[in-house]
């Protein structure tokens, strides 16, 4: 199992559906599977040292995105940050916890 995605391939998704006549292309998988959304306030950098400290822990490679682009974040659907997204989904705190005891066997 490859827990958060790593050791997967990269994936190429659909063109977005956004309007623009320049031809924006497809879109790439960012190659970060874990993502914080947030601008950098006290409570989105804190969300980040905790997931990084948890990864650590879990004796995996600590490596998060910190997304601060509110276009961006918005794309994933989120009106309110910090929010965190691994593989592409946005997870709520109960998942996120289910998802890291799964992690650890118990």
């Amino acid at each position: 199992m490859a827990l958060f995605g790593f050791g997967k391939k990269k994936e190429e998704k659909a063109a977005p559906s956004c309007g623009c006549s320049g031809g924006c292309g497809p879109v790439q998988e960012e190659s970060r599977p874990v993502k914080v959304l947030g601008g950098g306030c006290a409570r989105c950098n804190e969300l980040e040292a905790s997931v990084l400290a948890a990864m650590k822990e879990l004796g995996m490679e600590p490596a998060v995105e910190h997304v601060t682009d509110f276009v961006k974040i918005a794309s994933y659907g989120v009106m309110a940050t910090p929010a965190l997204v691994i593989d592409g989904k946005v997870l709520s705190s109960k998942e996120a916890a289910e998802l890291l005891k799964e992690a650890q066997g118990v």
